[in-house]
């Protein structure tokens, strides 16, 4: 197994210098990462050395909390749609979901959409999964497909444990095949990642400097 073909290659720190964020893309495209998924201020960069490559870009969207608002959340898919990603993550409005706002979850989330697919970009969304229960991580799966998003993702790696067996777990018993699923956050050695490919996850969010270290089979000592 090619388990780097999985990787989005988490570039999100957001103390990174542009140095920093230029080392962090090369090793990725060194190692045949899937993307990397970078900030939306390090688009270009990203776009620029991954030219040519096998590593393509995508980007976070209303990072790392998913509170900016419907009008925002378009308007960065729209530009970041426009620059040329493949895939976006949004973050989901959690606070929203935990307070059973459903129908703001879903607008907001089809509003995203609606600017990245006539672009033919993928959207995937991010629910943060540690701050939610499994019915709410269900329902939003359920949002997610109404809304007709591509992914379902776990986690930033910001606030809470990231990806567990019990989340990416319903999010794959709701999702029955109609929305795939990303667990991120928390992977750190090999294992864990195939683990999460057998059970039916077609990508996997990987912070960057853990990225080399599961592909080795080692265990990374990274928090993302």
């Amino acid at each position: 197994m090619n388990i780097a073909r999985y990787f989005d290659s988490a570039v999100l720190k957001p103390d990174m210098t542009t140095e920093q964020v230029e080392a962090a893309i090369k090793e990725s495209i060194a190692f045949a990462s899937y993307s990397v998924c970078v900030r939306g201020c390090d688009i270009d960069l990203a776009l620029a050395l991954t030219k040519d490559t096998n590593t393509c870009v995508s980007c976070v969207l209303d990072f790392p909390y998913g509170y900016s608002g419907i009008e925002v959340k378009r308007a960065a898919a729209r530009e970041y749609a426009a620059k040329g990603v493949k895939d976006i993550d949004m973050v989901m409005n959690y606070g929203a979901a935990r307070s059973g706002a459903w129908d703001v979850v879903e607008a907001e989330i089809k509003a995203v959409v609606e600017e990245a697919h006539k672009k033919g970009v993928i959207v995937k969304v991010i629910f943060e999964t540690s701050q939610l229960n499994v019915e709410q991580i269900c329902k939003g799966t359920e949002v997610c497909i109404a809304a007709g998003a591509d992914f379902v993702k776990t986690s930033t790696g910001f606030n809470g444990a990231g990806a567990t067996v019990e989340a990416v777990k319903a999010m794959l018993d709701t999702a029955k095949g109609r929305i795939k699923v990303k667990p991120s956050g928390g992977i750190r050695n090999f294992e864990t990642a195939k683990m999460y490919v057998d059970m039916g996850a077609e990508r996997l969010g990987i912070g960057f400097s853990s990225c080399k270290t599961i592909v080795e089979g080692g265990t990374s000592g990274e928090a993302y």
